[in-house]
């Protein structure tokens, strides 16, 4: 399997379940309420961690007691935490989440009060003994910086780069990474109606980079190198019960599949049956199991 570092966001999750979503000024009493560690980039460590892969986690934690939660959370899923960065002040990114227990969709306000994850740590990294390095795209900046150096330093590495928020300028690191996975949410800000349309796009202009795009219950999309389009259908739960992170799962599975050495259309159908074992459980426990 292969080793992995993932660049990127981890959270605080606090995640009231309730039976309708509030309308605005409602008092509604949530049925239960969990805490969780979540974060696109370490949902997605968690996952490749359960499907065997040797990964690493950077990004920035306050020295504060929810910190704690999210390391020991961490560490049970077997993420070595060598690459974080710890600073003094701030707050843990907390996101307060209410999960519609009649659909399974969920509604997030998040907090921020941290520096993000800054180019020097990772400079420091020895790169070489990683196979793959996977972006969560934000702090735009530091990101490009982070790729070139990892491209200048090691430069059989694999790296990929998740769009999922229309983040302005995100557009210029495109050229970059051997994988971008899309959101539907970044294609329909930009006028997509499909993921085929969003593909072509980008494909037109970086027709080196491969690229995936999950389009939720209508299935998924990839493209090749060369073009040719890929698409799986998605794989529904029994029924829908928490569809928190299921990009972030989605993710992980193309990353799982093309480390493998599958095909991209195999890696599509495989992270869209793993997109949809997520949505029918709650959190992420037991994701790597046959």
């Amino acid at each position: 399997m292969a080793r992995i570092l993932v660049v990127g966001n981890v959270t605080l999750d606090i995640i009231n379940h309730v039976a309708n979503y509030p309308r605005e000024d409602d008092e509604v009493r949530a049925l239960r309420q969990e805490r969780r560690r979540g974060g696109n980039a370490a949902n997605s460590a968690v996952v490749l961690s359960q499907l065997g892969h040797e990964v690493h986690f950077a990004g920035t934690l306050a020295q504060e007691p929810d910190a704690q939660f999210i390391v020991d959370d961490l560490k049970r899923h077997r993420i070595a935490l060598d690459a974080v960065q710890v600073v003094a002040h701030g707050k843990v990114p907390t996101s307060y989440v209410a999960l519609n227990v009649g659909n399974g969709s969920r509604t997030i306000v998040h907090y921020r009060d941290l520096p993000e994850y800054a180019a020097e740590p990772f400079m420091r990294l020895d790169l070489r003994r990683f196979d793959w390095i996977h972006f969560e795209g934000r702090n735009l900046e530091a990101v490009r910086t982070m790729i070139e150096h990892a491209q200048r330093t090691a430069n059989r590495l694999f790296i990929s780069l998740e769009a999922e928020k229309p983040r302005a300028g995100i557009e210029a690191l495109f050229e970059l990474p051997d994988l971008l996975l899309f959101s539907r949410v970044y294609a329909r800000h930009h006028g997509f109606d499909s993921a085929t349309a969003l593909l072509s796009h980008v494909h037109g202009l970086h027709p080196e980079t491969r690229l995936a795009c999950g389009w939720g219950a209508r299935g998924a999309y990839a493209m090749e190198s060369d073009g040719r389009v890929h698409f799986t259908p998605a794989f529904a739960p029994h029924q829908v019960v928490d569809t928190l992170g299921a990009g972030d799962v989605f993710n992980a599975g193309m990353i799982d599949g093309v480390a493998r050495g599958l095909a991209l259309s195999d890696a599509l159908i495989e992270a869209a049956r793993l997109a949809g074992r997520k949505c029918g459980q709650q959190g992420f426990d037991g994701l790597g199991a046959p």
